[in-house]
């Protein structure tokens, strides 16, 4: 194949990519650059040298897009890093809120804890699709209206902006204080079973009052067992960590488990306005005129809690 052929081809394949009235110069100033290396290659075999520099300069849509001001990358890589970042927290922080709030929403319409759980799984793929499509639109226009405005990264990055490094978890006093915690919650949820805390006046005239214990005694025969388990299980998987001497993958999925089976019941009882013995709530009137949105915003923060300090568990298990 002549010298020509190749430069023709390589040429064509640039200017074609490029606005009309800059085509016929850019061609000519391409040809010249060739010819002029090659030239200066003083290589006996010519056509072996035209090869060899337009090897050199690369793949022709990529050199055309030094003309122009589109980016040859959706999200080039001065944007990628914070495309990242936000990506991860909105889909571990703002979706599992969405469909937990979502599901909730559904149970208090339907009273169908399957169809919610449908209904969530379905929120959970559709609105996580919804959250990478739009935030990699956005992402991909600001890449283009920085490529036209000739803004670059470079010149705004310094090392003031490198983060703390994050110090790691070595199963200290904040690893004991949650262990301490949760068994503090395990035996106290005993004793208001057996010692019937609080005394309730009933009619002070007929003298029939009587120690209740404060959270519902009907608990005992369903709920309170896996609320109960799943705090024994945040205590072993504690005491676990302590003597690790901090988070590893495996103790995360543990502790992940462990905080369901005592979330997951907990939040149900509140939202159904279970948890409390109703003869503690009748005697205790402003507890008793607790609007009803109160359980179920309690509820949710029950289960956000549970997903945040699963979350963590598992980012300091990998970092």
């Amino acid at each position: 194949m002549s010298t020509g052929v190749l430069t023709e081809r390589y040429v064509h394949e640039v200017v074609r990519r490029l606005p009309a009235d800059q085509r016929d110069d850019i061609a000519e100033e391409l040809r010249a650059t060739i010819a002029d290396t090659v030239e200066g290659r003083n290589a006996d075999d010519p056509q072996a040298a035209e090869r060899e520099v337009l090897s050199e300069m690369g793949d022709p849509v990529r050199y055309a897009s030094r003309y122009t001001e589109r980016p040859l990358a959706l999200i080039g890589p001065d944007l990628y890093p914070a495309y990242l970042r936000l990506l991860v927290a909105l889909l571990t922080t703002v979706l599992p809120v969405i469909t937990v709030g979502l599901v909730l929403l559904e149970v208090a319409d339907t009273d169908d804890i399957g169809a919610a759980l449908r209904s969530g799984a379905g929120t959970l793929i559709t609105v996580g699709a919804q959250l990478v499509a739009v935030l990699t639109l956005v992402f991909a226009v600001a890449e283009r209206v920085r490529h036209r405005r000739g803004v670059t990264g470079a010149a705004r990055w310094t090392p003031d902006d490198l983060p703390d490094v994050r110090q790691p978890d070595k199963g200290g006093i904040g690893a004991f204080a949650a262990v301490v915690w949760d068994a503090f919650l395990f035996a106290l949820i005993i004793w208001q079973h057996t010692a019937e805390p609080y005394w309730a006046d009933g009619d002070s005239a007929a003298g029939d009052g009587k120690w209740l214990e404060v959270l519902n005694p009907d608990l005992w025969s369903g709920w309170i067992w896996p609320i109960l388990a799943g705090l024994a299980g945040l205590v072993a998987v504690g005491l676990a960590r302590v003597v690790a001497r901090g988070w590893t993958l495996r103790l995360a999925t543990w502790y992940a488990v462990a905080q369901a089976v005592f979330t997951l019941p907990l939040a149900w009882v509140l939202y159904q306005q279970e948890l409390f013995n109703p003869d503690f709530l009748a005697d205790a009137k402003t507890l008793w005129e607790t609007p009803d949105p109160v359980y179920s915003g309690a509820a949710l923060i029950v289960l956000a809690i549970g997903v945040s300090s699963v979350t963590k568990g598992f980012r300091t298990a990998r970092s």
